[in-house]
């Protein structure tokens, strides 16, 4: 295209500045290397890519946006050159003049060329190759110009992503970073002039993109574990020969963090429920667990944000006080808004935990205590508790990446878990938790975390006491009880462990809470003497084994637990490790598709191998189940209500119905629960759009396409990239999922903030509204009558009590089809919504971990204001 002798004359005699807010074009002095980038909807939705060079913007329109995959070559037609005052405009430009819309200033940064290449040189030679370091845009790019056909007025270009640690999805920009990094607005927002949001202290998507970056470093630590010269535990001197999983560098860590000031000024994160191991008799094998040093101390979680820090017991207690030197730290780090899971102990001289030292010090109202953190729940208003345990660890290394003591990453090693356990025993540690190296965090306790002892230790309710008949002692043991099938029972004494100080602070808490009779019933030649108390108090207790009798025998007093209730102490019981292949799939021949020769047994094993990918998204949530124990040709029911008949591994929530009953509605917390659904005939699972958790708060919205028998299915699909551009329009970031049946699910994922009446209540007006404006597309009433050659939106499944159908579940259909998370772009080339089976497992495992559908269905965001 040639260029004027001013380079602004073309964008000045396009424009009538007393019509438009743009900026009136006057080349400005050269001053950097700066790029930006403009979202805009005029005649059709286009970036406007713009790099600064020689005091103007040379300006691309990108028709479809940038791309992450390499793969993608994306058109950019050149335009005129750009004032450099135009890089901070944003806002409409009216309708009638040149460019009429709506301007995003969508991203912005520096770029620089590549290495001994003159820029100007190369653009007029045709190809442009540089380096972006933007907030969403980052790493190499490469600019083409396409060879000009006959006739043709302007030059086409392709923009292309090389493969580089910042290379990703198709739609994982233009999909996803939906709002202003300047203020904040949506397009729809900029287009009705609301106020800009403050950004201050906050980094919108470039978070997400150093996000990336480390997940990206977990998968290769993952796949290639490194070796850091470091132990495990402090004082465990033989565990440094394990090979430890490797933390980022400093510079990742400022990656992930950020470089802006005044971080800490997120909102402060709330407790929520802890993960708790469940306790087996050896540590698990194989790369696909990592293990930690099992810590002896009190379990805690570490909230930041809002410029303050909080520090919750395992039971949401504020013990921020207690522990205020922690706190102290915590905050000298200046860190983002995060939630933070770990142990606080006393180290001893020799480096290690010791739960008597930190009893004494709580005792005195002391410091001195450490904090290891091994889990990041959330970050920056990010839910992190789907994203893969080990993605996790990597997010919090970079976390704390220049964190000192009393805060301590907690190290791990992938792999090798028995060789840890032996040293963790050798050095005189408690023992080990293993985690699943790719399962989500689910509050309450599950198989994905195990823990392996290396004496026996439980926590017991106090019962009473015994005097001590020796000179200067007031206590000679403790009445010990459990809780067994939820009956409370005597379980022996302790009788050493005491000293001066912890006996005469035990006698003070025994005197307050005493009473004439035993809580249970004690055998009485063993009751003789003693002295009684409401079972309030928890001692922990280290002991040798359980007799005949079930009392403990060799038992030694460690110290009170003031962070537990003694209504919260039950017996533990070591599980065997390979109890999560105890499920006996029965009558495994029986024909659950006929037509397509599944058995339950193929149905059971599809299961058992999605389990990994479908866990994020049905573990620890409400169900509902449709059961045909006779195949799917049969007889077939919807059940949502545990009638008790599913066994251990089934759970359910007792949740308040509308007319003031309760309900116990199922959920499960492994893949062995999902096996046991369907041992009992289950072929499909439906969910709630909210957690166990905080059931009264959703984290999805759904909005189901189900299109009348005579609408074509290229036509929802067009259906289906409509809605997702009039979401992206408001601020939503959305995620496409063929249903297995006939239509599209579009799921819209949620920060839990919104309660269930304001949801339904925007999914409701969202989809009036698209009725009627298209009442010859779409309907939003489920009147069968009137549906005929239109698209139902079904925003019915975004209210309290209803479900839908979870990714991956098979679908009780003719072929044993399944309902398929897919990548935007993909979503063109699909011919019907039943496009993968359960005999696709090994395709759909390979694509549930590939990047076509890398932070699929993940997106921190709140309904807007509309």
């Amino acid at each position: 295209m040639p260029r004027a002798a001013d380079p602004l004359a073309t964008y000045n005699a396009k424009r009538d500045f007393a019509k438009t807010a743009e900026p009136a074009g006057r080349k400005g002095r050269a001053r950097g290397n700066g790029f930006m980038v403009q979202k805009h909807d005029a005649t059709r939705l286009h970036w406007d890519f713009r790099l600064e060079l020689d005091g103007v913007l040379k300006s691309w329109a990108v028709t479809r946006g940038p791309s992450l995959d390499p793969d993608d070559k994306r058109l950019a037609v050149r335009t005129e050159d750009h004032p450099l005052s135009y890089a901070s405009f944003e806002g409409t430009i009216p309708k009638g003049e040149y460019g009429g819309g709506t301007v995003m200033l969508w991203d912005r940064g520096t770029w620089t060329p590549a290495p001994g290449k003159d820029p100007r040189k190369t653009l007029e030679q045709g190809h442009l190759h540089f380096t972006l370091d933007g907030e969403r845009m980052k790493g190499e790019w490469l600019l083409i110009r396409l060879k000009p056909r006959a006739g043709e007025k302007r030059e086409n270009w392709l923009l292309r992503k090389l493969d580089d640690a910042h290379a990703g999805g198709s739609d994982d920009l233009v999909a996803h970073a939906l709002t202003s990094v300047e203020t904040g607005r949506s397009m729809a927002e900029i287009a009705r002039g609301a106020k800009p949001v403050s950004l201050k202290g906050k980094r919108g998507k470039a978070f997400d993109a150093a996000m990336k970056k480390a997940e990206k470093a977990t998968q290769a630590a993952a796949s290639s574990p490194r070796t850091r010269g470091s132990s495990a535990a402090p004082g465990a001197a033989e565990s440094r020969s394990v090979a430890l999983a490797s933390r980022p560098s400093t510079a990742l860590g400022r990656a992930v963090r950020g470089n802006d000031k005044g971080r800490g000024t997120g909102r402060l994160p709330a407790f929520r429920a802890v993960q708790k191991a469940t306790l087996v008799d050896h540590a698990p094998t194989g790369n696909g667990w990592f293990h930690e040093m099992k810590y002896d101390g009190y379990r805690c979680l570490l909230a930041i944000g809002g410029g303050k820090v909080r520090i919750h017991t395992r039971t949401g207690l504020d013990w921020t006080d207690r522990f205020s030197g922690i706190a102290e730290a915590a905050q000298a780090l200046d860190l983002p808004a995060s939630l933070i899971d770990g142990e606080i102990v006393m180290l001893n001289r020799e480096g290690n935990p010791d739960f008597s030292a930190l009893q004494a010090a709580l005792r005195e109202d002391r410091q001195g205590f450490t904090f290891f953190a091994f889990d990041l729940l959330s970050l920056q208003g990010r839910d992190l508790t789907k994203t893969p345990n080990i993605a996790r660890k990597e997010k919090l290394a970079a976390l704390l990446a220049d964190a000192r003591p009393p805060i301590v990453y907690a190290e791990h090693v992938l792999g090798s878990g028995e060789r840890l356990f032996d040293a963790m025993c050798g050095a005189g540690q408690e023992g080990v938790v293993s985690k699943k190296a790719d399962a989500p965090y689910r509050g309450g306790r599950t198989r994905a975390w195990l823990k392996v002892k290396c004496t026996r230790r439980q926590e017991f309710v106090i019962l009473g006491w015994l005097p001590s008949t020796a000179g200067g002692r007031s206590l000679r043991s403790l009445y010990l009880g459990t809780r067994e099938d939820g009956q409370l029972r005597y379980a022996g004494k302790v009788g050493t462990g005491f000293n001066a100080d912890n006996s005469n602070d035990l006698m003070a808490r025994l005197a307050r809470i005493e009473r004439k009779t035993p809580a249970v019933e004690i055998p009485r030649a063993i009751a003789r003497g003693g002295h009684w108390v409401t079972p309030k108090l928890v001692a922990e207790v280290a002991f040798a084994e359980f007799t005949a009798d079930k009392v403990v025998r060799h038992a030694s007093f460690l110290g009170l637990r003031e962070d537990k209730e003694g209504g919260q102490v039950s017996l533990e019981k070591p599980g065997r490790l390979d109890e999560e292949d105890l499920v006996r799939i029965t009558n495994r021949d029986r024909l659950i598709f006929p037509e397509a020769k599944v058995t339950k047994g193929d149905l059971a094993d599809y299961y058992e191998a999605i389990g990994p990918a479908m866990a994020p998204w049905a573990l620890g949530r409400p169900i509902s189940l449709v059961r045909c124990p006779q195949g799917r040709a049969k007889k077939c029911f919807f059940q949502k209500h545990d009638a008790g008949s599913f066994g251990e591994a089934v759970r359910h929530l007792d949740i308040r119905e509308k007319d003031g009953g309760v309900e116990p509605y199922l959920y499960v917390e492994t893949i062995v629960g999902l096996l046991a659904c369907v041992q009992m005939g289950t072929i499909e699972f439906h969910g709630w759009g909210a957690s166990v958790s905080d059931i009264e708060k959703p984290d999805r919205l759904i909005f189901d396409l189900d299109p009348d028998p005579a609408v074509g299915f290229d036509d929802v699909k067009k259906a289906a990239d409509d809605i997702r551009s009039t979401l992206e329009e408001i601020g939503l970031a959305s995620f496409a999922m063929l249903s297995g049946g006939k239509g599209i699910h579009v799921v819209v994922p949620l920060t839990p903030k919104a309660k269930w009446p304001e949801v339904k209540d925007f999914a409701q007006r969202f989809a009036l509204s698209l009725a009627q404006a298209e009442p010859e597309r779409f309907i939003a009433t489920m009147s069968k009558a009137k549906r005929k050659g239109l698209i139902f939106i079904d925003w019915l499944r975004n209210q309290r009590g209803a479900t839908a159908i979870l990714p991956y579940s098979a679908r009780a259909r003719p072929g044993a089809p399944v309902a398929v998370p897919l990548n935007w772009s993909e979503l063109k080339t699909v011919e019907s919504a039943g496009l993968y089976s359960v005999k696709d497992v090994k395709a759909l495992l390979k694509r549930a971990g590939s990047a076509v559908l890398q932070g699929w269905g993940e997106a921190a965001q709140v309904l807007p204001d509309i």
